[in-house]
């Protein structure tokens, strides 16, 4: 299960006039709010509850929580509000923006993140929805969004940041291939090309699972247009993370990726590995203490794959 990873404010910890703009949207009073524990966001994440029982999830936050989170929230409230009822995303039910805090008030999902180490089972699922979710979203929906190459063209820049100023701690194979590691995430963000709607930041603690096998793709911002399997190779490198499985032979066996030039692939991973240990080294967003070891523990998880991949 995820963990809590960021110091979060709940629903009393609104302002009361977003608490009335976003009871105001439900049609309700709220009675009952639950924070969910979880993500990077240091602003609230609750489930609501009204009082004549109508189920809501809220996300919240201001500058003051972190300066670049609110802007991220009015991303995703663009995005959400385009999705096709077709997608597997929850509905936005609508938005509070007083140019301080943004809001964001979606349908409940009664769902749980998947089980981390993954269950084989359950990442099963997730594959399956990740191939519908492709399908649905292609051509994209949403115009109003930036290309993956345009989205991730700073993260794969990572290792040229990281061979202008290596760090002291830096991995000895990955300060020994270098060279060899820019020329791979050049050719990764140039093979980032394709009409379909990519979340790009497919993990554990953005999907949630309910009792059914129903699979919910949640936390929007960063969506961009790009190549179908994008999402499906960017989740093995949460599975790779929690270990367990096999994530080479996965991306030799799934539809989506089976078919994809091992070269694009190998510079897709070697790009956000770059983002990853160019990212941890530097101090930690307002409000988010923890995601530097995230992205550090997710590089560290890539580096032996990619020695493995990479001629």
């Amino acid at each position: 299960m995820a963990e809590r990873t960021t110091t979060r404010i709940g629903w009393t910890g609104l302002p009361e006039r977003v608490r009335a703009s976003v009871e105001g949207i439900l049609g309700d009073r709220v009675v009952q709010a639950v924070s969910q524990p979880g993500g990077y966001s240091p602003g609230t994440a609750d489930r609501v509850r009204t009082a004549a029982g109508r189920r809501a999830f809220v996300k919240a936050v201001s500058p003051a929580q972190n300066p670049d989170s609110p802007a991220m929230h009015r991303a995703e409230a663009r995005i959400a509000a385009a999705l096709p009822a077709s997608a597997p995303t929850p509905r936005l039910l609508g938005s509070h923006d007083d140019g301080e805090w943004v809001a964001l008030v979606f349908s409940e999902v009664d769902g749980r993140h998947p089980t981390t180490p993954w269950r084989a089972d359950e990442l099963s699922g997730v594959l399956r929805a990740l191939e519908r979710m492709a399908d649905a979203l292609t051509p994209s929906p949403v115009t109003h969004v930036p290309t993956a190459a345009e989205r991730l063209a700073w993260d794969f820049a990572g290792w040229h940041r990281i061979a202008a100023d290596p760090p002291e701690r830096l991995d000895p194979w990955a300060r020994a291939h270098l060279d060899q590691l820019c020329a791979a995430a050049d050719q990764g963000i140039a093979a980032l090309t394709g009409d379909t709607l990519c979340h790009v930041d497919v993990r554990a603690d953005n999907l949630l699972l309910d009792a059914t096998g129903t699979i919910t793709v949640v936390d929007w911002p960063w969506a961009c247009r790009g190549p179908a399997w994008l999402d499906t190779a960017l989740l093995l490198v949460n599975v790779r993370l929690h270990g367990g499985h096999d994530t080479e032979a996965l991306l030799r066996r799934l539809p989506l990726t089976a078919d994809v030039d091992p070269a694009a692939l190998t510079g897709m991973y070697v790009g956000m590995a770059g983002f990853f240990a160019d990212s941890a080294r530097r101090p930690p967003p307002l409000g988010i203490p923890t995601v530097r070891a995230f992205q550090q523990a997710q590089a560290d998880a890539l580096l032996p794959w990619l020695a493995q991949r990479l001629p």
